[in-house]
Formats: structure tokens, sequence, C-alpha cells
């Protein structure tokens, strides 16, 4: 780095008051031996999820809010901040700092540069895999839905991109919203001979035969291995169930379990399941099912930088979660000795672009698929005075501005937008483009609602979705945040029993009355009836509302007042 180089970002660092020291600066965009990461053992697993079908590097900060409850208190998943930090060892004004929390976040991406794109995450493949003898990519899915090109090819650009990543086995949640029609069609034409996909929890609801594969056996260096597959058990629920109709889903418990022994009466002396269960479950699956040596899970978007080792019956099960949007790649060392693990090494590995080498093949095909859309998701759309983002436990930034769009064009005197963990973030002084809209709204059912709701029925959507997400069993959670509420103001007790954790809202300066009917606008319902209906993508609003501003001020998130969080080490 050049000595101006260095002094411009260390007079960024300054202005925005971050904890960056200068060895942290000068080693800003020197790859130096952040990415040598020694072979150990002779069993390897590479291990990306949840990427949302970002191909191009991305700003993306973590949540200064993920609340953890009864069991979950004060543990990974739910630390942030410095908490986080301290747990795992990473210091404050790092660049692992950086990609684990959201602490000094503008500042430091301003220092450190985009995370993720399919052309650099490749390149880290290649090393890893050219290190490690026969190393597998897992992925853990919610990897054909995320963007404009995804919505618009039905999955197949990242399709593409995940056959010339060199993906060997994969398991799925997003993908089941582009219909059962369309998942078979690519497992069985683009990944036959190319890809397992394998879930064991996905059976017919006629006959209960299994749809996929349960599970791939493979040998490395001499060693039988066993990957399982555990798609998202919630899928019918958390999404239109119109989209797999014939299809049941569920944690099966004692169906893994029995897929388990299978593979090690085969002969497999390393079995992971590759799971899209989220954190909290796979932790508890952990504890009851005997025979796992790993968990490499998704869903949740945790990014942790190290693997929790869990005891059950038959020993010690070690649960990772490899955050989102194409940011992470985990890699699991096993050393197998005599037929048994003997050691394991677990290294998170943030992907900075700006240290990666663009790998030109992915980059070629990356082109492809964009050319024929640069210029509609390249066009501005409004500017922002402040930093957009999403993640957090009950709001965001740039959920607030979709609620503030979504109130002003429908002119509802509430708004409700879900509590989705997935989109990109920008800078403050960015132009926000239509890609970015796309980014935070694209689903096969981003319909938008207007409705007359009581008062008694907006209460009774708040306690759904805060039971799902505070229920302290987490085979009750279904992952996701809590809804976001525009207009309403409200009180929420985490620790309340269900039905009981809502109270004291508001609408202004009056209470809700039960009885009364307020008109309430949403996206991304889940009914068949809305489906039908054909109303204006959401997408198509925030478009509206963006270019009737132009400039977009900062956004005050409408939060609730949460109760009983004293003491948790998951709220900043």
């Amino acid at each position: 780095m050049q000595r101006r180089e260095f002094l411009n970002l260390l007079a960024i660092a300054a202005a925005s008051g971050a904890a960056l020291n200068s060895r942290d600066l000068l080693a800003a965009t020197k790859p130096g031996k952040f990415y040598e990461l020694p072979r150990f053992g002779n069993v390897h697993f590479l291990h990306m999820t949840d990427c949302h079908a970002q191909l191009k590097p991305i700003y993306f900060r973590e949540p200064n809010v993920n609340l953890g409850f009864g069991g979950a208190l004060n543990k990974a998943p739910h630390l942030v901040g410095e908490h986080l930090l301290r747990e795992f060892g990473v210091r404050r004004g790092s660049r692992e700092a950086h990609a684990f929390t959201y602490l000094d976040f503008e500042a430091a991406a301003k220092v450190y540069g985009k995370v993720g794109g399919f052309a650099h995450l490749a390149t880290l493949v290649k090393q890893m895999k050219a290190s490690r003898p026969g190393a597998l990519l897992l992925d853990g899915g919610d990897t054909w839905q995320g963007s404009a090109t995804a919505l618009w090819s039905n999955g197949q650009d990242m399709v593409d991109a995940c056959l010339e990543l060199g993906v060997d086995v994969m398991t799925a949640h997003w993908e089941f919203t582009l219909g059962a029609k369309r998942v078979q069609e690519i497992v069985d034409k683009d990944f036959k001979g190319k890809v397992d996909f394998v879930a064991q929890n996905v059976k017919t609801t006629d006959f209960e035969d299994l749809v996929f594969k349960p599970y791939t056996l493979r040998e490395m260096n001499g060693v039988p291995i066993a990957i399982i597959g555990q798609a998202f058990p919630y899928t019918p629920i958390a999404n239109p169930r119109y989209f797999t109709p014939e299809w049941s889903f569920g944690i099966r418990e004692e169906d893994l379990q029995k897929q388990i022994d299978e593979v090690r009466s085969k002969g497999a002396q390393v079995v992971v399941l590759l799971s899209h269960n989220g954190m909290d479950v796979d932790l508890k699956l952990a504890s009851r099912v005997r025979g796992l040596d790993a968990i490499l899970g998704g869903h949740t978007h945790d990014g942790v930088p190290g693997a929790i080792p869990v005891k059950n019956a038959g020993g010690t099960t070690l649960v990772t979660n490899a955050g989102s949007n194409g940011k992470f790649l985990g890699v699991l060392d096993f050393d197998v000795k005599g037929g048994k693990i003997s050691d394991f090494r677990y290294k998170l590995l943030p992907v900075f672009s700006n240290l990666l080498a663009s790998d030109k093949s992915m980059e070629a095909l990356i082109a492809k698929i964009r050319a024929p859309h640069e210029a509609k998701l390249g066009e501005v759309l409004a500017r922002t005075d402040a930093m957009l983002y999403r993640r957090g436990n009950f709001n965001g930034s740039f959920d607030q501005l979709i609620l503030d769009a979504l109130m002003d064009v429908k002119q509802a005197e509430i708004a409700f937008s879900p509590g989705f963990r997935w989109g990109t973030s920008l800078l403050s002084g960015q132009g926000i483009t239509r890609e970015h809209v796309m980014d935070q709204t694209a689903t096969t059912y981003s319909y938008t609602t207007v409705s007359e709701m009581s008062g008694e029925m907006i209460k009774t959507v708040l306690e759904d979705v805060a039971d799902n997400l505070f229920n302290p069993d987490p085979y009750y959670q279904q992952g996701g945040d809590m809804v976001r509420v525009g207009g309403l103001q409200y009180a929420i007790n985490p620790l309340g029993t269900q039905g009981k954790r809502i109270a004291e809202m508001r609408l202004g300066d009056k209470p809700i009355e039960a009885s009364k009917t307020y008109k309430v606008a949403g996206w991304a319902p889940v009914s068949e009836a809305a489906r039908d209906a054909k109303t204006e993508p959401v997408w198509d609003v925030v478009e509206t509302w963006l270019k009737s501003k132009k400039r977009i001020t900062a956004r005050k998130l409408n939060q609730p007042r949460i109760l009983n969080t004293q003491g948790n080490r998951g709220m900043a």
C-alpha cells in the first residue's frame, strides 16, 4: 500500500470514530497469511450456506440484536458485538471483527471493502481444494433465491454458478419456493452425475416415500464418509404450501437416527449432517441423536467463528453455522486414524473480495448472466443519506424504508414486513439501485396486500411471530426475525408464555382497540387466495416511493419496547 493510500484509510477510520489501528489498516489490502490455512488431517469439508443468490461482492452488516433466552442465553449464536469478540478471542478493529460483528461497520467497510462474490469465493474454494486433496464443497441451501437474476431466471443463474464453483453436495430451503417441479427438474437434469441433492426429511404426503436421496457415501483419502441432508423442516409453514403440495417436511429425529445407523453399518467412519435447520435447532438435535461427528448448519445466517461441541449419548457432535450472502467459507478438517476421528480443526473464513483475485471462468459466467439485465439492475432510484441494513431481531433501516413505502403508497395506518434475514447493506451516500431493492424483496410470492384487520387480529399476528422466535423449545422455532411493524408501537416480553408476550399496542397516542379495524399493508402472503389476486409486487411499490423521494433521509426505526433483556449478550 502506498503511503497516500494508507493515510487516506487512516483519515476515513478517524473521521468515523472507528477502533481501527495502524496494523489493521496496513493489512487492509494485503492478503498476507490471511488465507494460509495449513492442511490438517485426511478428511476435509468446505461449507457455504445461505448465499441468497449474491453473485457479486456486497456489503453485509451483522446484527446488533440476536437475543437468546433459557438454555441459549449468552451462548453462541446469541452473542453480538464485543460479546462475540470476547467469546471467540477476536481482536476489535481487526478484519475478522468487521466480518463477524456490526461494530464500526461503515468505517470498517470503507477500509476492508466488500465481501463475498462468487468469482472471489471460487478462488478461495480452489485454493482450499488444492491444499486439501479430495475436499468436498457442501452447499447448505438458500442458494437459488434472493436476487433479481435468480428470480428472473427461475434459479438457473445460481445453478450454473454452483456447477462452475464445484459444489459436490447440497440441501435446500428457499429453493422449494421455485416449486416442486422446478426443483426436481434441476436435480434430475442439471445436477445429475455432478451434485448430490440430499434431504432425509422430505417425503411424499401419500406413501411417505423419500423424495430425494437421504445421504451420499464417499471415500476420501481412503476414509469412508457419509453426508446426510436435512432440508428446512418447516418449509410448508414458513413459505406457501402450494409450492410443494405433495411433499411433507419435518425434523424427523427418529428417521435421522436410522439414517446415521445405516451409513455407519455401511462402514462410514465420518458422518456429517448438512443441515438447514437453524443453529438453535441443530444444537438441540446434536444433543439427542448419536453418531454424528458434525452438523454443518445454515438457515439462521449465524456467522459463528468456532465449532460448538455438544455432548450426547454417542459422544460429541460439533455444530457450526457459516453465515450468509457468500460472506464466509467454513473449513472443517478431521484427522482419522484407525477408523476413528482423533482430532479436528475448524475455521470460518471471511471472503474479502479485495484480498482474493477474481476467478476468470466464474467472472465470465457472471458477466454473461448479468449482461441482459445490467442497465435495469443498475438504475439508481434514489440516494440514501444513511446506512441501510436488514439484520436484527426487531427491525433494520432497509425494512423501515419498505414499511414507510408501504404506508405512504398504500395509504395504510399500519404496515407489516416479513422478518427475513437475507438482504444486502448499503453505506451512507450510496445510490439505491433497482438491484438493491430486489436484494430485499425478490421472492416468488412478493405480492402486496391491503386489508382491514381488527386490533385483536393484529395482536394475534404479533403473538404468533413472537412465539416462533422466542419459544423456549428450539424445535418450535422456525428461524427468521420478528415481523417488522410500521405505524404501530408495542412492547414485547420474550420470556412471556405463548399469547402473552405482546402488550401496550398503540397507534400514535391512542391504544389499539381489540374490536376496532385498522388499514394494514403488507407483502409476501402465503395463501393461495393472495397468489390468485395477483396484486402489485412490493418491489414496484418501493420503486415508486423511492423515485418520488429521490433522496432518502435516515430512517427512524420503529422498534418495540423490549422487556427482560438485562444482562443479555445478544443485545448491544
